[in-house]
């Protein structure tokens, strides 16, 4: 019979069309745009930030999360520790944004390619490549450990190269703060 099937097929699209649907949503003066990758802390979109007119990346919460008075609670905290990093070698964290019914945490756009991504096209890395990267990657967790912020889920895919060579630590959504 063709219902269950179709009906497994339209439960698995429907997230996807969510998605899809939120393209034109506005978070604070943010416009969504494209989404730009996903995990299990949240889908992350490219924004047009209105106010400014620059480009940003937003991070919407899960819906658990934004609409949990503790949980939110204890994400702002974070994100108010986190803004307080500044290093170049992670990525800046904008605010927290609310708007059309979702909330946000808004993020410097890195353009270029994650560690992953570049192993996957380039194959490995050289001596050379390699520890230029993992210098910056360690200036950048030195600095978070003396804000007393633990990154724990370092991984290629949370950590971009920029075009220029730059090494940013992505995705702190599952730090601790100590």
């Amino acid at each position: 019979e063709d219902g269950p099937l179709l009906r497994d097929g339209l439960r698995a699209l429907a997230p996807r069309a969510a998605r899809a649907g939120r393209e034109g949503a506005r978070v604070g003066p943010y416009v969504l745009g494209p989404l730009i990758g996903e995990g299990g802390m949240g889908e992350v979109y490219r924004a047009r930030d209105s106010r400014l007119d620059r480009d940003v990346a937003i991070k919407l919460l899960p819906a658990d999360l934004a609409h949990d008075p503790e949980r939110l609670r204890r994400a702002e905290r974070e994100a108010r520790v986190l803004a307080s990093l500044n290093h170049p070698n992670i990525a800046a964290l904008f605010g927290i944004e609310e708007g059309d019914g979702l909330t946000g945490l808004v993020l410097e756009l890195v353009p270029g390619v994650t560690l992953h991504q570049h192993i996957a096209a380039h194959g490995p890395l050289t001596l050379d490549e390699a520890l230029a990267i993992a210098r910056q990657i360690a200036g950048a967790l030195e600095a978070a450990h003396q804000h007393g912020i633990v990154h724990r889920d370092l991984k290629p895919a949370n950590i971009t190269i920029t075009p220029d060579g730059l090494v940013k630590v992505l995705d702190f959504g599952l730090a601790r703060i100590e």
